[in-house]
């Protein structure tokens, strides 16, 4: 009756130190510094958004497939974020994956997860990719965030910066005895976009 006692009090013991760790882990990736570096290979309904961008105008001539687009109510928005996650603490930044949303200037445009390990030994950064696969119909079809994407895109060609605000809300999931457990609520990173990230 005792081993049996003693091996619960071992297995509980493992159990709490195994969520004690993860728990370390999730904090220390509270404090890490979240950087976005760039975004790339951008396409509208399937055309690289550089094409479309011509000398101090978008010119959606070159993009037929945005027509069907329309009449669906589906036009595909698609690109590769890398993110850079700095870790300066002295303990290990660890997920098993990650769910995320997207906002620029407060409004979600995108929302997924990123099904992947995430480790950041003390000290350290690594970059995470996260792919951008959204419909944005509903904000070509609104002027005033028309108007703002069209002045952005354009920020480059005409010589000037353009800065809008982009919000990346992280929810982490670790591994917690052989199930994943979500983080209770997001981890919030607000920064501040130059158009130059589409160079």
């Amino acid at each position: 009756m005792k081993r049996i006692f003693f091996g619960l009090l071992l297995i509980v013991g493992l159990g709490s130190c195994s969520v004690n760790k993860q728990a370390q882990q999730i904090k220390a990736l509270e404090k890490c510094d979240y950087r976005l570096l760039d975004a790339t290979n951008i396409s509208v309904a399937g055309t690289d958004i550089q094409k479309l961008i011509k000398g101090n105008n978008i010119d959606l001539t070159g993009l037929p497939s945005l027509a069907l687009g329309y009449l669906r109510k589906d036009i595909p928005l698609r690109a590769n974020l890398n993110l850079e996650i700095s870790n300066p603490s002295n303990t290990l930044a660890a997920i098993n994956n990650f769910d995320y949303i997207i906002l620029i200037n407060k409004q979600e445009i995108a929302n997924g997860t990123v099904d992947q390990r995430v480790s950041i030994e003390a000290g350290q950064t690594t970059r995470v990719p996260v792919q951008l696969n959204t419909n944005i119909y509903k904000f070509l079809v609104d002027g005033t965030v028309m108007s703002d994407i069209t002045e952005f895109l354009k920020a480059n060609s005409s010589g000037t910066e353009k800065k809008g605000m982009v919000t990346l809300k992280i929810r982490p999931s670790i591994m917690v005895g052989g199930g994943l457990v979500k983080y209770p609520g997001y981890i919030t990173i607000d920064k501040e976009v130059s158009s130059k990230i589409l160079l």
